[in-house]
């Protein structure tokens, strides 16, 4: 069994806890009042492999970080050992398409993390509408995999989705461990 630590970034307020607590089966809620995360919430939950090809578990540290730039200096502390980022943001808001440059640099790029590690989710506020336009992201965005969430009308796609990130993860992990493993033999 694989254990997989997953970094939820983001702008604030683009949705980051409301997925965490969806995907972790944390609350089958969706809304109620905003409230800021104060540094980073550790949700921990097994999930099935999908897409690794086989149907093993895997332990899922998912880390709900906060989209607040004063909590940068704890940003590195995050980042050790993580295996893979989700980037969620509201694509109705202007000023999060802009941001997603800085969360991709400081999260993505630095830790030299490969396309299949990382996801980006455009997650659309109850009530604002589902829409799968093409958004302008910058070319190294637009290479990373794309959901749009809308847990209102869609919620099982997205958990379909993460399920099969995490199998990503998952073989990134295993091809790791073997690579490892044969450092060590020869």
């Amino acid at each position: 069994m694989f254990k997989a630590k997953i970094l939820l970034i983001g702008p604030s307020e683009s949705g980051k806890t409301v997925l965490a607590n969806f995907l972790s089966d944390t609350t089958e809620t969706v809304g109620g009042e905003y409230g800021p995360t104060q540094g980073v919430r550790i949700l921990e939950f097994e999930s099935q492999n999908q897409g690794s090809g086989d149907k093993s578990t895997c332990d899922v540290e998912l880390w709900d970080c906060a989209g607040d730039f004063k909590f940068e200096s704890c940003w590195p502390a995050f980042m050790k050992d993580s295996n893979g980022v989700v980037i969620v943001f509201n694509p109705d808001v202007p000023s999060h398409l802009k941001e997603m440059e800085t969360w991709h640099s400081m999260f993505i790029s630095s830790q030299g993390l490969q396309d299949s590690q990382c996801l980006l989710i455009a997650h659309h506020k109850p009530g604002s509408g589902d829409s799968d336009e093409r958004l302008p992201l910058a070319a190294h965005l637009s290479r990373l995999p794309l959901i749009h969430s809308n847990l209102e009308d869609e919620p099982e796609e997205v958990r379909q989705a993460f399920h099969r990130y995490l199998g990503n993860i998952v073989t990134t992990l295993s091809e790791s461990r073997e690579r490892e493993e044969m450092s060590i033999i020869t």
